[in-house]
């Protein structure tokens, strides 16, 4: 991997937003995104359920994948995120954790100020007091704490 064109200063991890009961193959997120109106799938890279990274667009590419960021973000979703009840969850396996660290890991060591976050974390800080709290959040995505979680990469 080496550094692209953009600036960026965001990678965001998302969740697919799927069930863990059906595979979401990414031939049907990028037919799901050019329904929505993308010119391909918004994020950067996919993550299936076995740990295999799918590489989507570009990284000298804008994303399509959190309003009023993509200019300066990569943008990184895992498949799942939806429990077997339909409830926002965790669902990540043990091989998509492994995969999204190593994956991380390499965009840090290319793009070492860039802070990793979910795409929660992006949401509007309606109170203004400078923390995005749960309360606040527009998505659940990627149901769980990103920020926390890879503090340490």
């Amino acid at each position: 991997m080496t550094r692209k064109s953009r600036n960026i200063n965001l990678i965001v991890v998302h969740c697919s937003a799927t069930s863990v009961l059906h595979e979401y193959t990414p031939e049907q997120m990028e037919r799901d995104h050019r329904e929505r109106g993308f010119n391909s799938a918004g994020y950067h890279f996919y993550v299936r359920r076995s740990g295999y990274r799918v590489p989507l667009r570009p990284l000298q590419m804008a994303g399509a994948h959190v309003t009023g960021f993509n200019k300066e973000s990569i943008g990184i979703c895992y498949e799942g995120g939806i429990d077997a009840k339909g409830k926002p969850c965790d669902t990540r396996t043990d091989q998509q954790k492994e995969a999204l660290v190593n994956l991380l890991r390499e965009l840090v060591a290319v793009y070492p100020d860039a802070e990793i976050v979910g795409h929660r974390d992006l949401s509007p800080d309606k109170n203004g007091d400078g923390e995005i709290t749960p309360d606040e959040w527009t998505k659940q995505c990627p149901c769980f704490d990103a920020k926390k979680e890879y503090k340490s990469i």
